[in-house]
């Protein structure tokens, strides 16, 4: 059975700011001491919407890995990829299109959401409505368990669930699958064999999530078994037949929404982003300039903290002390907005001092930075290549 692997991917927007770094990529560094971990630049999803901006797509990519590295994502760990050299994505994409309905794309929340957003551009195009089925292929053809998402992007996972499902339904069904199967559980021994018989009866009837769990767990630690056997029995478990392509979970995890200099949303387009290697009097600048409670036109007026962008800032970086010491100091007026902000700039630039290190090593020797996407992309070829073999002999195409 593949181990439990973990993959997730950004369009590649360029250098990062504090905010995809808080948002996402402590997460990453986090998850490859826990899974193994693919993580990959989405450049054909930027030609989704920026098919007019190609000038910027191979820039954007180099400088984004670079803040990958820097953040401590770590090659030896992890499989860092360019989605286009793995050309195995466009294939699995248009395989799983021959038989996922247009009515599961069009219903997504973000296409209409996305088309009223950039509204400048037409997006009424085969790429952007087929681009959640581009995301599922991304993640089944590395047959992942888990993709670290936030609540919003949950329907981009169910969709994905739901085409992995059809497509075994569709195509698990192998000549002789029932025979295989009897087979296959006899080579689990007479013990096991009926514990597992047990353990999907209950399944089948019931809906026991706890059999489910306890019937994987037989499956991946019965030695006896090769992994076509293991697939249809797991397949034969869960009612789908042979499981060619795994259902991923959403992975949620809990990240801080980090607020832009003046409180919205923080995103370079806005203007009010702090990059993660930001020059520190470029920092300083940026924060000391930061608007604060409007009620604070003098030093000596109270303000309220919850009124205040610094303050959102602070519930990231600063300590509980600290933070004690700005309410207590900005409602009492006992300290002044620049007061406020010293301990928050402070945490920044120290935050920022490892990840500006590490990062100058790839800057300075972009061919280090190149060997490592080289190395990235033919571990993911080589295990994307691995299910497309399978899936074109579940599709009849395999010819040999």
């Amino acid at each position: 059975m593949a181990p439990e692997r973990v993959l997730s991917g950004m369009r590649p927007t360029g250098a990062m700011h504090i905010g995809h770094y808080h948002g996402a990529l402590k997460n990453w560094v986090r998850l490859q001491d826990e899974y193994p971990c693919f993580f990959f630049v989405a450049d054909w999803h930027a030609l989704t919407t920026a098919y007019d901006e190609v000038e910027i797509i191979e820039k954007s990519t180099w400088d984004m890995l670079i803040d990958w590295l820097a953040a401590g994502l770590d090659p030896e760990r992890s499989t860092i990829f360019i989605q286009s050299r793995v050309i195995e994505h466009a294939e699995l994409t248009l395989l799983l299109g021959m038989t996922t309905p247009l009515g599961w794309l069009e219903r997504m929340p973000t296409y209409k959401d996305q088309i009223a957003k950039l509204s400048h551009k037409d997006l009424t195009t085969y790429g952007f409505l087929g681009y959640p089925l581009m995301q599922s292929a991304d993640i089944l053809i590395y047959r992942s368990h888990f993709v670290p998402v936030g609540e919003d992007q949950v329907p981009h996972i169910e969709i994905t669930r739901e085409v992995a499902r059809r497509f075994n339904h569709l195509f698990g069904r192998e000549p002789g699958f029932e025979l295989k199967v009897k087979a296959a559980v006899a080579k689990l021994g007479k013990s096991d064999g009926k514990t597992f018989e047990l353990l999907k009866k209950r399944y089948g009837e019931q809906g026991d999530a706890d059999s489910l769990e306890e019937g994987r767990m037989l499956l991946a630690n019965a030695k006896s078994l090769g992994s076509a056997d293991r697939e249809r029995l797991l397949g034969t478990l869960t009612g789908s037949q042979r499981q060619i392509l795994v259902e991923p979970a959403a992975l949620l995890t809990e990240s801080p929404k980090v607020p832009g200099l003046d409180g919205a949303k923080m995103s370079k387009s806005y203007g009010n982003a702090i990059g993660m290697r930001e020059e520190p009097a470029v920092v300083t600048k940026k924060v000391r300039t930061m608007p604060t409670d409007p009620a604070r036109v003098r030093r000596d007026d109270p303000g309220d903290p919850e009124k205040c962008p610094v303050w959102a800032l602070h519930k990231i970086y600063s300590s509980v002390e600290t933070r004690d010491w700005v309410v207590k100091g900005c409602t009492t007026a006992g300290i002044g907005c620049l007061d406020c902000k010293q301990p928050l700039i402070d945490a920044i630039l120290k935050e920022q001092e490892p990840i500006r290190e590490r990062a100058q090593r790839y800057v300075d020797q972009p061919g280090l930075l190149r060997d490592i996407v080289d190395a990235g992309c033919d571990k993911a070829r080589a295990a994307a290549q691995e299910t497309m073999r399978e899936v074109r002999q579940a599709m009849g195409l395999a010819y040999v």
